[in-house]
C-alpha cells in the first residue's frame, strides 16, 4: 500500500485517545483462546485534505492530478473530495462502517508528527462513538525500528489500544521483532507476511497479508492451518480488487469482476475459518481497493455500476452491503 505522499510535521497527539478497557497482561496474547473468532476489521486512512479546510490538498491530488474535479484515484467517492480532518465526514464514515458488522478500524498510522498521528484521537473518538474498536496499521515510515516503536506501541496501549499490525515487517530482522514482542505485555502485533515461520521467528502474535494484488485467497487455508499449529493468531486479508493506474502508474490490476474478486476472496476466508478477517479496504483510493461508497461520474473514472447486479443509487453501496453479507456468513461458519 503505497504512501506517495509527502507527510505534513504536525504536534503528536494521542492522549485524548479512548477506545476501550486495557487487557490482561499475556505472555503472547491473541492465541486461540483469546475470544475473538469472528473478529472482522478494516483498514482505514485518516490522510486526505482539501485546500479548503487543510490549507492544501493532501493525497487527492497525487500523480499530477487535480482535485477536486480530478483526483488520484481510478475511482471517486460519493462524499467527494473530502478532508479526514472534518468530524463530519470521519463520524459519517465510522457509522457506515458499523452499520455492515465490522468490529475494528485499523487505522494507517506513520509515526510521531505525522498528520495521521495528529488526527488519530479524532478518528479514534469517532469510533468509539458508533460502537467501534481502534487498532493501529503500523506504517513503514523513515525512522521506524522495534526500539523506537516500544515506547510508542505502549503509548497508545495506555489509552486502549491493543492490536498493531505492521506494515513491511519483514524489512527488519526477525531478532529485533521478537525482542520488541517478548517485551511487550496486553497488545497483540501482528506481521504483514504469509509466511507463518517468519512471522513465528518475530515473536508476533499473529499474521496478515494486506496486499489483494498479490493475495487473491488461494492461499489463505494453507496460511491459517500452518498459522494455528504455531499457536498464531490468522488474519487474511480480503479486498475487491487493485488499480493504482490514476494514482501511482503501477501498471498492475486485479480487476473487480462485478463484485467476483471480494467474494472469491471473502469466500476463502471463510472456508479458512480465519480468526480474524481483515479488509484491504475502506478508502484507500489511490490504490482502488476501497468499499466506500463511489459514484459514477463518467468518462475518466471506474465506478460500482453493475456490481452484484445493482445500479444506480444502489451501486454506489455494492461493496458495503455485500460486506454485511459475508460477515454474516463468516460469523456463521466460526460459530460467533
Amino acid at each position: 500500500m503505497g504512501r506517495a505522499g509527502g507527510v505534513l510535521a504536525v504536534v503528536f497527539a494521542v492522549a485524548a485517545i479512548v477506545v476501550g478497557s486495557a487487557c490482561p497482561d499475556v505472555a503472547r496474547p491473541g492465541l486461540a483462546a483469546s475470544g475473538h473468532d469472528g473478529e472482522v476489521a478494516i483498514f482505514y486512512y485518516p490522510w486526505y485534505g482539501t485546500a479548503a479546510r487543510d490549507g492544501t490538498w493532501q493525497h487527492w491530488q497525487q500523480h499530477g492530478n487535480t482535485p477536486p474535479s480530478q483526483i488520484a484515484s481510478s475511482w471517486f467517492p460519493v462524499r467527494g473530495a473530502y478532508s479526514s480532518s472534518d468530524p463530519a465526514v470521519v463520524r459519517s464514515q465510522m457509522h457506515e462502517i458499523a452499520s455492515v458488522g465490522v468490529d475494528t478500524v485499523i487505522v494507517s498510522w506513520w509515526g510521531p508528527g505525522s498528520v495521521e498521528a495528529a488526527r488519530l484521537p479524532a478518528v479514534a473518538r469517532a469510533a468509539r462513538a458508533a460502537g467501534l474498536k481502534v487498532a493501529i496499521h503500523i506504517e513503514p515510515y523513515p525512522g521506524r525500528t522495534p526500539p523506537l516503536l516500544d515506547p510508542l506501541i505502549r503509548e497508545l496501549a495506555a489509552t486502549g489500544v491493543r492490536d498493531f499490525y505492521v506494515y513491511d515487517s519483514t524489512t527488519i530482522s526477525d531478532d529485533e521483532w521478537r525482542t520488541l514482542n517478548h517485551g511487550l505485555s496486553g497488545v497483540r502485533l501482528f506481521a504483514n507476511t504469509a509466511l507463518v515461520g517468519k512471522a513465528d521467528a518475530g515473536g508476533f502474535a499473529g499474521l496478515y497479508t494486506y496486499d489483494t494484488l498479490v493475495y487473491s485467497g488461494a492461499s489463505f487455508h494453507r496460511m491459517c492451518t500452518s498459522a494455528r499449529k504455531k499457536g498464531l493468531l490468522c488474519a487474511p486479508s480480503v479486498g475487491p480488487g487493485f488499480d493504482a493506474r490514476r494514482a501511482t502508474g503501477n501498471p498492475r490490476t486485479r480487476g473487480r469482476g462485478h463484485g467476483a474478486t471480494y467474494d472469491r476472496s471473502w469466500a476463502a476466508a471463510v472456508r479458512a475459518a480465519a480468526d480474524i478477517v481483515t479488509i484491504t479496504s475502506y478508502n484507500e483510493w489511490h490504490e482502488g481497493t476501497q468499499i466506500e461508497p463511489a459514484a459514477a461520474v463518467g468518462p475518466g473514472y471506474l465506478s460500482y455500476e453493475n456490481a452484484y447486479g445493482l445500479v444506480g443509487r444502489s451501486a454506489q453501496r455494492a461493496y458495503l452491503d455485500r460486506t454485511a453479507f459475508w460477515i454474516s456468513r463468516y460469523r456463521q461458519r466460526v460459530g460467533h
